[in-house]
C-alpha cells in the first residue's frame, strides 16, 4: 500500500503526496473578492509542502454565502485576484483546488468572532435565504423560504458558471460542498427536506439536486481534471442522513464523474451528540472506499504524522485533509516528512533549516 508521501494520480494530475489543506472559511472577503490574506493563508500552506490546497467554501451565488465576508465565485470579476493566488500555489509545487458552495438556510449569518445568528440587512445581510423546506436551523438563524422547483435550475447553473470561473482562474481541482448542513446537504437529509415534489421524499429524489449539479459541472469541467464531492457521511441523528445512504450515494456519483468523496460529518442540526476523537470520521472514508469502490479523503482530528500515514497505508483513505492542524502549523507536511524519515524537497529559501540531504524545489 502507498504511504503518506507517495504520489496520488487523479485523471490528468498527480499530487506530490497524500496531504491536502481542507477548505477552511476565513471570513475575510469584501463582496467575495480574494485579497492579501488569502494569498498568505493559501500560499504559505503550499510553501509548507501540502500537495493540494483548497480555498474556503466559495459562494456560487451572492445570497448563497454563509456570511457577508465569505469568498465568492459568482462574478467574473472574482477571477483576477484568485488567479494570482493560484499561480503562486502552483509555483510551489502544490495544486490549487476550489470548493464550490451554497449555504442554504445557514446563509446571512455572522462570522464566528462576531457572535452567532442572523446578520440583518442594515449590517450587510440579505432578506431572502433559501432551503429545500421552510425550516429554520436555530432560533437565531434566518427563516428560510423553500426553493421553488422552477428556481432549482438557477442553482445548478450557478455551480456550472462557478466551475467555469474556477477554471479561468487556473484551479485544477474543484469540490462540490454537499456537507455541513448547507444547501445540498439540506436536500439530502430527510430531517431538512420535507418536499413532496421530485426533489423530496425518496433517496432518489433527495439526491436529485446533487446528481444534477455533479452532471452539469462535470460537463463544464475539463475531462482531465478531477472533481471531488464533500459529504457529511452522517447527521448523527435518528432519522437523518447516514453512512449507508452515503455509500449508496458514492456508488451513484462515481459513474457521474466524481473522482473522490471527501468524508466529513454533521452540521445539519444543532445540539447533536458527536463522538469526537482522533480520526473519528475516518471509518466513514474506509467504508465508502471499500463498499462503493470510491477514492476517498479522510478529515477530522488528524494531527500526527504517524496517524496520517497509517490512514493511507492501511487503506482507510487515499488522501488526508487537515484543517485546524494546518492552521497551527502551515509547514506540517515538511515536519511530517522529517518525522517519518522521508526525503522531500524544501523551498530553496528555507534550505538552511532543512534536514541534511534535503533538496531544493
Amino acid at each position: 500500500m502507498p504511504g503518506l508521501f507517495d504520489p496520488l494520480s487523479l485523471r490528468g494530475i498527480t499530487l506530490r503526496n497524500r496531504i491536502a489543506v481542507s477548505p477552511m472559511c476565513q471570513y475575510s472577503s469584501d463582496e467575495g473578492f480574494a485579497n492579501e490574506w488569502h494569498l498568505v493563508h493559501l500560499g504559505s500552506r503550499a510553501v509548507g509542502g501540502a500537495a493540494l490546497v483548497f480555498t474556503e467554501a466559495s459562494a456560487v451565488l451572492r445570497d448563497g454565502r454563509i456570511s457577508p465576508q465569505d469568498l465568492g465565485i459568482w462574478d467574473d470579476a472574482h477571477v483576477e485576484t484568485l488567479a494570482h493566488i493560484v499561480e503562486f500555489v502552483h509555483e510551489q509545487g502544490a495544486i490549487a483546488g476550489m470548493q464550490l458552495a451554497h449555504a442554504g438556510r445557514k446563509a446571512s449569518t455572522r462570522r464566528p468572532w462576531e457572535g452567532k445568528g442572523q446578520v440583518p440587512e442594515a449590517e450587510g445581510g440579505w432578506s431572502r435565504v433559501v432551503a429545500p423546506s421552510a425550516l429554520r436551523f436555530a432560533d437565531t438563524y434566518p427563516q428560510p423560504q423553500a426553493l421553488r422547483e422552477a428556481e432549482i435550475p438557477v442553482v445548478v447553473a450557478a455551480f456550472v458558471e462557478a466551475a467555469r470561473r474556477a477554471r479561468a482562474a487556473g484551479f485544477r481541482v474543484i469540490e462540490i460542498h454537499a456537507a455541513h448542513g448547507y444547501l445540498i446537504h439540506e436536500f439530502l437529509s430527510p430531517l431538512t427536506n420535507q418536499r413532496d415534489d421530485r426533489y423530496g421524499g425518496s433517496f432518489e429524489n433527495r439526491t436529485r439536486l446533487l446528481r444534477e449539479i455533479v452532471a452539469a459541472v462535470r460537463g463544464a469541467w475539463p475531462e482531465d481534471l478531477p472533481l471531488f464531492v464533500r459529504i457529511s457521511a452522517t447527521d448523527w441523528h435518528d432519522g437523518g442522513w447516514d453512512v449507508e445512504q452515503s455509500i449508496e450515494l458514492a456508488r451513484v456519483l462515481g459513474p457521474l464523474g466524481v473522482d473522490l468523496v471527501d468524508c466529513s460529518s454533521s452540521g445539519l442540526v444543532p445540539s447533536v451528540s458527536v463522538p469526537v476523537g482522533p480520526g473519528y470520521q475516518t471509518p466513514f472514508a474506509e467504508r465508502i472506499r471499500r463498499e462503493a469502490s470510491m477514492v476517498t479523503g479522510a478529515v477530522g482530528l488528524i494531527t500526527g504524522p504517524e496517524q496520517a500515514d497509517h490512514i493511507i497505508r492501511s487503506g482507510q483513505a487515499d488522501l488526508v485533509l487537515l484543517a485546524r492542524e494546518m492552521l497551527r502549523d502551515p509547514y506540517w507536511p515538511l515536519r511530517a516528512a522529517r518525522e517519518l524519515g522521508r526525503e522531500v524537497s524544501w523551498p530553496a529559501q528555507y534550505l538552511r533549516a532543512a534536514p541534511a540531504g534535503s533538496a531544493a524545489r
